[in-house]
């Protein structure tokens, strides 16, 4: 006989999307229970002293401009639970040999202006973006659905589903066709992918819509706003809850998983049909990261001044150098002048370092799983735009792809995407269904990165799951 439920629902991991699972589903008058491996709850939202005392590093993501352009984080009083912004006025900055750089201001026009003669390609390809994006982000941050703006849907689609190698031709000079190159090599993939304009497209559109945050305290600040609003409408909170089968949860009519395909075939895959479970084994992984946080001693010497009021710096030079190498890492091979994304926090945010310190965060791509130490690399890459960088490294704290899949078991390989996003495996994610995020077995659901929309820190993975388990499970229509 089976016992009678505990909770309405229970969800499996405290990322951002399982924290906007279980907030959705708790605004929906459920009783919900929000279960984490760790002593503390963020997954990828997590800062710590990593180097040395005073220090504040964040583990994982660092700059948050989807976290302030989701539609549903947006929908939520964060800032009465203790979340606070701060927008650098250069939002992104990439530096190139000559010494010269281009940038991403909060304006389009005053961005455009310091291109040259690219200032009007650039102009007609971001004006519309901008003017359209809050129309835009219900539909490009969820499944795939018949859009509720088809025209400025159409017109998004027309660039977004292209290679960025296909839509840099629009632009002739360096400085727009090496901020295009860092823009879209947020995507962790091939620049000749299609889809890779996408992500380029809506991180530049979002710069210019708002910004590109850095929270006040370290990423962390973003989950215990999260957890703190979810327990303040009446949810539960349990860490030290590692979860490795069904078996171990407590009675509830739904359950949400924030994991990636490998371990929901571990925790529910006796539940799943044959041909479900082929369909999770066949998913695929993206490149991995090898990340460094250091501690310095006075912030980084880039060359360019304007690296130096950035918040965001990419660096690798040119689109073709930056394309070849993102290739050859997606190849399997080692790359040594790579994209390096690095964030230097501390500059804005003063509690992130003691005084006349700063902290800095960098990584970069390498081949899935790759064990390759990449510590003189990345910072020899530094030190080829900021001469004097390494003179200042009081200490480093770094993590190769092994090391961030045992931080977070949804890192596979060093995945920070929850799985390649690729045009194959940009709406199938993680299996071809009706609903990518419900599974074979009754109540049980996916919510993480491995579903539409995939990677960032905005909660709508979470969001559209707890949308679909209300709706199947408990007839709510949100």
């Amino acid at each position: 006989m089976q016992s009678s439920p505990q909770y309405d629902a229970v969800v499996v991991g405290s990322g951002p999307n399982g924290l906007a699972a279980a907030i959705t589903m708790q605004q929906a008058g459920l009783s919900v229970l929000l279960v984490e491996a760790k002593d503390t709850i963020g997954g990828g939202l997590r800062s710590a002293a990593l180097t040395l005392p005073g220090f504040v590093h964040d583990i994982c993501s660092a700059i948050h401009p989807t976290a302030v352009i989701s539609p549903f984080f947006s929908t939520l009083p964060l800032a009465q639970h203790g979340l606070q912004f701060i927008y650098p006025e250069i939002a992104a900055a990439h530096p190139f040999d000559d010494g010269s750089a281009a940038v991403l201001k909060k304006s389009v026009h005053e961005t455009a202006q310091l291109l040259g003669e690219d200032e009007q390609a650039y102009l007609q390809l971001l004006q519309p973006l901008v003017k359209d994006l809050p129309q835009l982000m219900p539909d490009i941050l969820g499944p795939l659905h018949f859009p509720k703006h088809p025209l400025v849907m159409a017109r998004f689609g027309l660039h977004a589903l292209t290679a960025a190698t296909f839509l840099a031709k629009r632009f002739r000079t360096k400085k727009a066709r090496g901020l295009w190159a860092g823009m879209a090599a947020h995507a962790i993939q091939p620049l000749s992918n299609l889809t890779t304009s996408a992500i380029g497209l809506v991180l530049l559109s979002a710069g210019h819509a708002l910004g590109w945050p850095v929270p006040v305290g370290g990423a962390i600040s973003i989950a215990k706003a999260l957890g703190s609003y979810f327990v303040a409408i009446g949810g539960k909170i349990e860490t030290n809850f590692y979860v490795q089968h069904l078996n171990q949860l407590p009675p509830s009519r739904a359950v949400l998983l924030d994991v990636t395909p490998k371990q929901l075939l571990d925790i529910a895959g006796d539940r799943f049909t044959p041909l479900y479970k082929w369909q999770l084994q066949r998913y695929r992984y993206g490149m991995g990261v090898f990340k460094i946080d250091w501690a310095l001693d006075g912030p980084i010497p880039f060359t360019a001044a304007e690296c130096r009021q950035a918040g965001t710096i990419h660096l690798g030079g040119t689109f073709e150098e930056i394309a070849a190498g993102e290739q050859a890492a997606a190849n399997g091979q080692l790359v040594k002048q790579p994209f390096v994304l690095l964030a230097q926090q501390s500059l804005f945010d003063t509690t992130r370092a003691p005084q006349g310190k700063q902290v800095a965060w960098a990584y970069c791509h390498v081949p899935n799983g790759s064990q390759q130490d990449m510590t003189d690399i990345i910072e020899q890459q530094v030190e080829h735009f900021a001469p004097g960088f390494k003179k200042l490294i009081i200490a480093r704290h770094t993590m190769n792809t092994a090391q961030m899949q045992a931080y977070n078991p949804n890192y596979i390989g060093g995945d920070i995407n929850g799985g390649v996003q690729n045009i194959q495996q940009l709406y199938t994610r993680p299996a071809l269904r009706w609903s990518p995020y419900s599974t074979p077995a009754k109540g049980v659901y996916i919510c993480s990165s491995s579903t539409p929309p995939g990677g960032g820190v905005h909660g709508m993975c979470g969001h559209h799951a707890a949308r679909r388990a209300l709706k199947d499970v408990f007839g709510i229509t949100l």
